[in-house]
């Protein structure tokens, strides 16, 4: 099951950002199709938010068609998102993990490595397409 975690200074609404977490999810291959995702109760529980937050969330997923509410049994994935090969992903991860902590360890924090990662992948997609 997905375990949210929030980022309160990252500007981005909190119900977008489990929005965004559960693509993620899907994206990589670690929910699929009939997992169950965790309850309101369950999301306000751990993250102490309103649960209508969690429910436009998860109404905005199930608009795009990703999960299925089902009265009295939970909310469940129902369609994944087109990914890259998983073992690509793995070692994607695996190196990523380890720069970002020689970045963490040289002293540089959340905001100067997102915003270093921001710059790479623009400057990385936009080589070329000029």
């Amino acid at each position: 099951m997905i375990e949210f975690q929030l980022d309160p200074v990252s500007g981005v609404a909190t119900y977008l950002q489990l929005v965004q977490q559960v693509r993620d999810a899907l994206r990589l291959g670690l929910l699929e199709p009939g997992d169950k995702l965790p309850t309101a109760q369950q999301v306000v529980a751990r993250l102490a938010i309103n649960p209508n937050t969690v429910l436009k969330a998860y109404r905005d997923l199930e608009r795009e068609g990703l999960v299925k509410g089902r009265p009295g049994m939970g909310t469940f994935v129902i369609r994944t998102l087109p990914g890259t090969d998983p073992a690509a992903q793995q070692r994607f991860l695996a190196t990523m993990t380890s720069l970002l902590r020689s970045a963490r360890s040289a002293g540089l924090g959340p905001d100067d490595i997102e915003s270093i990662y921001r710059t790479a992948v623009r400057n990385c997609f936009t080589e070329g397409a000029a």
